[in-house]
């Protein structure tokens, strides 16, 4: 079968009405939300309205055949901007993690709701990382213990860096039910609005994203329904079972197989700024005039920015690859999703650099983007799986050898 990277008629209008919704909303708004780094609902509400925020529109694009869906609109929305693109689609992280690691019902029961309504928008929350464990997810001390009176899960702890932790509607928290057995003795569970015993902890005040709301999230003795554990106390059971009589069951750890389904989309949100940066740099360098010549003619710029776009191109087909080989149901087996994020992640703060040194002192202020594009650019080497351990993943993969 021939091989083409030509989009279909329905990808290119995709592409064209997130880009115009980037360009027109998101890219106004952007320098006021990263300055009082607050929650952009207004922006949210405006995705909303046109059907951008919704679970239609995610389910759709996830469900593309060619996988391309969903790489496509996050690299447009990102290219306008990094904190208001993640506080619209942090979202589906914990969407992910339903689908990921429930039952259908459940997926039918809380997904629609974590997205609220156009009149009424709401967030969800992912919460997986703690204080003492970020990486490493063996650390992990929340604690989730079943009460057998009533069949209600009690979950206690500190969750950290939780995407809209605080201020989500729905929370979906990994949490220990067997300490004996690490991270094979994790479960996900979902606490519900209103749930007496969650709250906000201490908001983050970040370097970047900063449109975006990071939180501590704590569980205090926060009782929750039994059928609030993702997948059911059955199927829990029976994994459990196995681990205990050291049986593979070929189910990845529930934090992980959220990420393994996100990493892609992560990495085209890394080339959406990177290419930002790269363009508003082009546009400068034709424009800005020294020793008589815009500074393009000299070649020092030129090669700059001509590996700038290398870089972003030979990272966008990673992501795609990526994404079609998860579409298409293909075993990541040199961990291609790792890859993606990776190089996507670290061109992304390679080109923002970049972009800030072609300016020069103006790229060092708050009155040009590429400055906040360089800020937002650096959690692409450290959320969702730092740069270190995607390469500890992908080193596994190709030699089959458990490098620590």
């Amino acid at each position: 079968m021939a091989v083409s990277f030509e989009l279909t008629e329905d990808q290119v209008e995709l592409q064209k009405w997130v880009h115009e919704f980037a360009a027109d909303v998101v890219r106004p708004a952007a320098a006021e939300y990263d300055e009082r780094e607050a929650f952009p609902w207004p922006v949210l509400q405006e995705a909303a309205k046109i059907g951008l925020y919704s679970l239609d529109f995610f389910a759709t694009q996830w469900f593309d055949e060619s996988g391309l869906g969903i790489p496509i609109a996050m690299e447009e929305l990102f290219w306008g901007d990094a904190g208001i693109g993640l506080a619209i689609v942090g979202t589906t992280l914990a969407a992910a993690s339903v689908r990921a690691n429930g039952t259908d019902e459940q997926v039918g029961r809380w997904v629609p709701g974590m997205f609220g309504t156009e009149a009424e928008p709401k967030v969800a929350a992912f919460c997986s990382s703690e204080p003492d464990a970020g990486s490493d997810v063996g650390a992990m001390r929340t604690r989730a213990v079943l009460d057998e009176r009533n069949g209600e899960w009690v979950l206690t702890g500190t969750k950290t860096w939780a995407t809209n932790g605080g201020i989500a509607d729905v929370h979906v928290v990994t949490a220990v039910v067997d300490p004996e057995l690490g991270a094979r003795g994790h479960a996900s569970f979902v606490v519900p609005p209103g749930t007496p015993g969650i709250s906000q902890g201490q908001k983050f005040l970040k370097h970047g994203i900063r449109a975006s709301h990071t939180a501590e999230v704590v569980l205090d003795d926060c009782r929750i329904p039994g059928d609030c554990l993702l997948g059911g106390r059955e199927k829990l059971d029976e994994r459990l079972a196995r681990a205990r009589e050291g049986v593979k069951s070929g189910r990845t750890q529930p934090s992980m197989a959220t990420f393994e389904r996100t990493r892609p989309a992560v990495g085209a949100q890394a080339v959406g700024v990177a290419r930002a940066a790269y363009e508003y740099a082009l546009e400068y360098a034709k424009q800005r005039v020294q020793f008589g010549r815009p500074i393009i003619e000299n070649q020092a710029i030129a090669f700059a920015l001509a590996d700038m776009k290398t870089s972003i191109d030979a990272a966008r087909l990673l992501v795609w690859r990526a994404a079609w080989m998860a579409s298409t149901g293909r075993q990541f087996t040199a961990a291609e999703g790792s890859m993606s994020k990776l190089v996507a992640g670290e061109t992304a703060v390679r080109v923002t650099e970049q972009a800030m040194q072609i300016l020069g002192g103006n790229g060092y202020t708050r009155d040009y983007p590429v400055e906040r594009m360089a800020r937002d650019a650096k959690i692409y080497t450290i959320f969702e799986g730092t740069s270190e351990i995607q390469r500890l993943v992908i080193a596994r993969s190709i030699s089959g050898v458990q490098i620590r």
